[in-house]
């Protein structure tokens, strides 16, 4: 099922993310991690591409094993390291494996690479799947402003032509106050984007993923957050406790104001995705 059709058939949607194994002989546990998550029934579960596309291959077979297992799937898609011939070749293989969604991105340069970019931007990978037919197409938003963009405006500027080019909802980046969310909300639908926005949660269960990840979003912890590493960092099974319920307490605001659904970094914590979806059984 393509995800505008889930997301138009209820009012609470939740869909986890998986990354594929860097290596064949991780492949195993990885899979066993997607089955337990696949088993929670989730609307969706996305499968990351890798850095440069080195993991593209179990992105496909794994996007393909969750419409197997019951579950809809969203394959994401990169394109900056890529030709337009590695790219349509990618979406045959996508085509022929059933896989309805993608989410394009533009990814990272890989190290290294001294080619030449025939993509720069993620529009144009969208236009192209647009043109090859028969996916939905996701793409990625930023609600504190993409670290290349110069303001936030000028990144809604960017974001409404990869719309126009051809996205059919959008996927933010994690945010841990959900005031930033509505206030990027307003800011999209004044630049006359009206596609649907999912927002994405990072359930933080470990206090080593807090200088990675706030150096990505390259802004200030929150206060209230930043209590709760203080308070638990330094404990293991309190920290995944209470991080876990920092990100429930983010999505049971959304849904109450009106948000539809909520996509979850859950990044193969097969533990994590059960916490989350217990705690939102009355919700779910």
């Amino acid at each position: 099922m393509k995800i505008t059709d889930i997301l138009k058939g209820k009012d609470a949607v939740l869909s986890f993310e998986v990354f594929p194994p860097k290596t064949s002989d991780k492949f195993e546990s990885v899979w066993s991690a997607v089955e337990e998550i696949a088993a929670l029934r989730p609307d969706f579960m996305s499968v990351t591409y890798g850095a440069g596309g080195g993991t593209s291959a179990y992105t496909v077979k794994i996007s393909q094993g969750i419409k197997a297992l019951g579950v809809n799937s969203v394959a994401h898609l990169s394109c900056i390291s890529s030709s337009r011939e590695d790219v349509n070749k990618k979406l045959v293989l996508l085509k022929e494996a059933g896989v309805e969604n993608i989410l394009a991105l533009r990814g990272d340069i890989p190290a290294g690479f001294t080619g030449n970019l025939e993509y720069k931007y993620a529009s144009e990978l969208v236009g192209e799947v647009k043109r090859f037919g028969g996916f939905c197409i996701g793409g990625a938003c930023y609600p504190e402003g993409h670290p290349e963009s110069s303001t936030i405006f000028s990144d809604i500027e960017n974001l409404k032509r990869k719309v126009d080019a051809g996205c059919d909802y959008l996927t933010t980046q994690m945010f841990f106050d959900n005031d930033i969310f509505y206030s990027f909300l307003s800011k999209v639908y004044s630049a006359g984007i009206n596609v649907p926005v999912i927002p994405g949660i990072m359930p933080i269960t470990r206090a080593n993923q807090i200088a990675r990840t706030f150096g990505l979003l390259g802004s200030p912890i929150p206060a209230k957050f930043r209590r709760i590493v203080d308070r638990f960092g330094d404990k293991p099974e309190a920290m995944r406790q209470a991080g876990v319920a920092y990100a429930t307490e983010q999505m049971i605001d959304l849904y109450a104001n009106g948000i539809r659904a909520v996509h979850v970094y859950s990044m193969n914590k097969a533990e994590v995705a059960r916490a989350i979806k217990a705690n939102l059984a009355g919700i779910i």
